[in-house]
């Protein structure tokens, strides 16, 4: 028998029961696993819940899940912490926010927007929107019909350029170079290590070196944070860059990429494609997908509703994430993804 220890044993660390406030629509179609990943406390859904009453309860909480916050409500805020339901905080009025508040956010979109950008890369290098609207209108074009038609090209010929090789771009990196792709990417941090994911670029630049990486590349996918640095990156100088037949698929924000500039460049021809995920503004009558230029009417383009990213698996991940950040919080603990 051993002799007992000597030491103490670490008192367990004390918890308290939470009032959580759940704001986002999306994210409470969820709410069986957000609740059952932290059922000690008590958890309200706001959705559909008149703005007095919501405002009220957002005033006693403890804790704010949500996708966005107005300046006026992020100044009163009086919670311990507000969980961003997605990585981006653009929509989140984070400096009105009490310095006395936390903010944390959640991301595992990035296998479903890499699949995302590896689709779009397809449909646009086969011609799949004209192939398809060409059949379904009866048809049939093809090499042996139309000497104009292009011959496909299989990834492993294509060279793909990440601009921003965080969490998406590594991920898209990842998936394309096991297809065969050659792959090179600037960042802000290019000295930081790479992720350990066997995925290893041709090279990785600093911004700076942007304009080798568009003269490199027969795909520039754009997966950077919208900030005042970036807004407006990829515009008519860097579309100039571009190969004649290269393609550009953004899934970063639509403000990333000038829309004047980019509908020029694919009305002209002066590049070969473009598959938008995101825009410039919330969709509205007459002006859905929300841009100022009719890029529906292009026959090059693959357009969708910000939805690369809306994978179910995703939001099971990013309820697991709130409901382990509300634990950690009710019990003293360090949060996961703490931005402030």
């Amino acid at each position: 028998m051993s002799a007992p220890s000597s030491a103490a044993e670490p008192a367990p660390a004390e918890t308290s029961t939470l009032k959580v406030a759940v704001t986002d629509p999306i994210i409470t179609r969820f709410a069986d696993h957000l609740t059952a990943g932290a059922p000690d406390h008590e958890w309200i859904f706001t959705d559909g819940t008149a703005k007095a009453e919501r405002t009220a309860i957002l005033a006693g909480a403890d804790v704010v899940v949500c996708s966005r916050m107005e300046a006026e409500e992020a100044a009163a805020c009086t919670a311990r912490l507000v969980q961003v339901t997605g990585a981006g905080l653009d929509r989140v009025a984070v400096a009105s926010l009490p310095e006395t508040v936390a903010v944390a956010n959640t991301f595992h979109h990035e296998r479903s927007i890499a699949e995302h950008v590896l689709m779009s890369i397809l449909m646009l290098s086969r011609r799949l929107p004209v192939a398809d609207e060409e059949l379904r209108a009866g048809v049939w074009r093809t090499i042996a019909t139309d000497p104009d038609v292009p011959l496909h090209r299989t990834l492993d010929t294509m060279t793909l350029g990440v601009v921003g090789y965080g969490g998406i771009g590594s991920e898209t990196a990842r998936l394309a170079a096991a297809l065969g792709m050659d792959i090179v990417a600037v960042r802000s941090r290019p000295e930081a290590p790479l992720p350990d994911d066997g995925a290893r670029p041709r090279w990785v630049g600093g911004i700076g070196e942007l304009p080798r990486l568009l003269a490199e590349s027969d795909v520039v996918v754009v997966t950077v944070p919208l900030t005042a640095a970036t807004e407006g990156m990829i515009g008519v100088p860097e579309f100039a860059a571009m190969r004649p037949d290269a393609l550009l698929v953004n899934v970063a924000r639509g403000p990333v990429v000038d829309q004047a500039a980019l509908y020029g460049a694919l009305l002209e021809r002066r590049i070969g494609g473009a598959a938008i995920d995101v825009w410039w503004g919330a969709p509205a009558a007459g002006r859905t997908p929300p841009a100022d230029f009719a890029f529906g009417e292009l026959p090059n383009v693959v357009l969708t509703p910000h939805y690369s990213g809306h994978a179910r698996s995703t939001f099971e991940q990013r309820a697991r994430d709130i409901a382990e950040n509300v634990n950690r919080l009710a019990a003293g603990g360090q949060l996961i993804n703490r931005v402030r």
